[in-house]
């Protein structure tokens, strides 16, 4: 798949005044500073259409996108960010939770992690939490560049051997770097497959 054209639509905080369409969404997730937004604008070829910022966090609302007048990309608040007070969290929280459950539009959601860092607690329980809530989902590891490739590979299979350990079948994953623009077209790909099998 290629991205002709990816237009912003709407920003809101509650799942009940997303776009009111039949199109299907693919939805983007992380914790905050994983690159989230810099990963979809190298998915869209458009530099400034989510905005990046070096302080975590920026991403406080369901921010739809139409791409290609075929499908959503939606760009979700990042979770855990430790600045936030406990009510801005909580609130947050629920935005995620009503939003994956309640939208029935939602396909599939790709859930972003630090290649750098080891299993960290938050990501592995979000993920535990969609799997027992049936919701499908994706690993897509960014900041590639910042690792040789045999520290990508073991970490990936720490991974794997983590969520092994509760899940019988891995969900599908990517490795990505924005910075080196590698890893997005097997995300389009993927999203395009998902779509003809619709």
């Amino acid at each position: 798949m290629q991205i002709h054209s990816a237009t912003f639509v709407i920003s809101n905080t509650d799942v009940n005044n997303c776009p009111q369409s039949h199109l299907p969404e693919y939805a983007f997730i992380g914790r905050s500073n994983v690159g989230k937004s810099s990963l979809i604008n190298m998915l869209c070829r458009q530099k400034g259409l989510a905005k990046t910022s070096q302080k975590p966090g920026k991403t406080l609302l369901i921010n739809h996108f139409l791409i290609n007048n075929e499908w959503h990309l939606v760009d979700l608040p990042g979770y855990g960010y430790a600045q936030a007070g406990k009510t801005q969290r909580e609130k947050l929280r629920k935005m995620i939770e009503r939003y994956c459950l309640l939208r029935e539009q939602l396909v599939s959601l790709f859930v972003l992690v630090d290649i750098r860092h080891e299993p960290q607690k938050i990501d592995t329980d979000f993920m535990e939490w969609l799997g027992e809530n049936g919701i499908p989902f994706a690993i897509v590891f960014t900041k590639a560049d910042k690792l040789g490739r045999q520290a990508i590979k073991d970490n990936v299979e720490k991974y794997k051997q983590q969520l092994l350990e509760t899940w019988e079948e891995l969900p599908e994953i990517f490795v990505t770097s924005s910075e080196k623009m590698t890893g997005g077209q097997e995300i389009l790909d993927y999203i395009e497959k998902y779509m003809k099998n619709e």
